[in-house]
């Protein structure tokens, strides 16, 4: 099997503001809990617990940066799961999976604490 790119190679190939959002978000998921392993998958770097991935982070379609909450490469039941969000930073793509999006670093520093939260909540809800 063909190993994909290092989290190191990919920021690299990255532009500067891109890279510099990006590991400002790296930062956060890789804080969030004991054990947040790292690597790329579906072109960004995506964490995960117990080695399974949780959170994705890569680019805006429209620009920007963004971070993917899901339960991992295989669609599971939803029935019963749910997860609060008081931010309102989390747009609901289904049940179980949500997008966080941030224009640019700016915005990425103002929502920064709940990001935080919201990382820190997800990773343990979906453990």
């Amino acid at each position: 099997m063909a190993k994909g790119p290092t989290v190191e190679a990919w920021l690299a190939a990255q532009s500067p503001e891109i890279r510099r959002a990006v590991e400002r978000l790296r930062a956060v998921a890789l804080d969030a809990a004991d054990g947040v392993t790292e690597h790329i998958k579906w072109n960004g770097p995506s964490f995960c617990i117990d080695g399974d991935d949780r959170i994705t982070v890569g680019l805006a379609p429209k620009g920007g940066v963004r971070a993917i909450l899901h339960r991992g490469v295989k669609v599971k039941d939803a029935a019963g799961f749910t997860f609060s969000d008081d931010s309102g930073l989390i747009q609901w793509a289904a049940p179980d999976r949500g997008v966080v999006a941030f224009a640019d670093e700016a915005a990425i520093a103002a929502g920064a604490e709940a990001f935080a939260d919201i990382c820190r909540r997800w990773l343990e809800a979906t453990r």
